[in-house]
């Protein structure tokens, strides 16, 4: 991609307001997961320190969610900059068109989308595991959490969690008896359980008894009930979140969901608008443009920062609620995640030839 002189002066002021938009935008996100992290302090071992670390281990899904709104600031701030030094009208007397400028952002645009689509495939899921299971361990909720699965105690037992599904039912579960001594007694294993309010419902469950210090009988059972003081509360906290997987992960994880009958279409509505992603960063970074070319004297930086803001706010709010709605009314997935980046790439291409009309 050439880059010429008018490419690097439009990419710099570009760049350089939308990192320190998306900077303003993560701190004030810091203090929303502060408050929520809050809530848990003092709570076993969840002090000042894991709560530090859980804060930090956040902020990569925030400098991806916020990417957007950011780009469409961030590009209007720049291009204002250029237009309030008179830049862009000496451009534009020197017979540069209004799509040459837009496609000197556009390339730009394309840079950060980029960089922000391997966050979001590389950095985000390796962080949220990371917060999560640290809040987990920290507040004593689990033992641990390695590729054996999730330890958990129940009173007196031991249990181990293959994987939590969406609707907290659980996968390959083995529940381990102690004695006083520390000596293993009794092991039960199921294939699946399901909490029916009070009680969880095994299936396909298998269990050997020790019987003295060689001898071992087993017995199965089709279903059974168990009571525990374990809560799909409590095991909710390690099941999979679709905004912390990476589209090839959720890609695997969806044909794994059905094949255990699950719903999917929420994790496949987060597929798609992670796939659709980058072009949003790009349509916010296209409707920024023709406010810039508006005449200064119809209102200076802080009117555009504040359009691009209600802006980047409706963006948000329709991008959510159309997304989510059309789950509930049978819309695909995939029309749910690319409507709003439609409507916006629409309203943009709108202002932008009428921009371009009244120069």
């Amino acid at each position: 991609m050439m880059l010429t002189l008018l490419d690097r002066l439009i990419a710099r002021h570009v760049l350089y307001s939308t990192l320190l938009v998306l900077n303003v935008l993560v701190a004030m996100a810091v203090f929303f997961i502060l408050i929520e992290g809050l809530k848990d302090y003092g709570k076993a071992s969840f002090g000042a320190l894991a709560l530090v670390k859980y804060v930090i281990l956040k902020q990569p899904q925030q400098v991806y969610q916020l990417s957007p709104i950011a780009a469409l600031i961030g590009t209007m701030m720049g291009l204002s900059t250029l237009a309030l030094n008179s830049e862009l009208t000496a451009m534009r007397a020197a017979g540069v068109s209004v799509a040459r400028i837009v496609g000197a952002t556009m390339k730009v645009g394309f840079l950060f989308a980029v960089v922000i689509l391997l966050v979001g495939e590389y950095v985000v899921p390796a962080s949220e595991n990371l917060a999560q299971t640290g809040r987990a361990k920290a507040l004593a909720k689990a033992l641990q959490q390695k590729s054996s699965g999730i330890w958990l105690r129940s009173g007196a037992l031991f249990v181990n969690i293959g994987e939590v599904l969406p609707d907290l039912s659980l996968l390959r579960m083995n529940i381990y008896d102690f004695d006083t001594h520390a000596h293993l007694r009794r092991q039960t294993s199921a294939r699946r359980a399901t909490h029916d309010g009070d009680k969880w419902r095994l299936e396909d469950v298998s269990e050997s008894i020790i019987v003295g210090k060689e001898a071992v009988q087993t017995r199965r059972a089709a279903k059974e009930e168990w009571r525990s003081e374990l809560t799909p509360e409590v095991v909710s906290v390690f099941a999979v979140q679709p905004d912390s997987l990476s589209i090839q992960q959720l890609h695997y994880y969806i044909e794994h969901l059905q094949q255990n009958n699950q719903d999917t279409r929420n994790f496949r509505l987060v597929f798609w608008q992670k796939i659709f992603m980058p072009f949003a960063t790009l349509v916010m970074m296209l409707l920024a443009t023709p406010f810039v070319f508006r005449q200064i004297r119809s209102g200076g930086m802080s009117s555009r920062v504040f359009i691009g803001i209600m802006l980047g706010l409706v963006f948000i709010i329709v991008d959510q609620s159309l997304g989510y709605f059309g789950v509930l009314y049978a819309l695909t997935p995939v029309a749910g995640a690319l409507l709003p980046i439609g409507m916006f790439f629409t309203l943009a291409l709108v202002l932008l030839y009428r921009a371009s009309r009244g120069l």
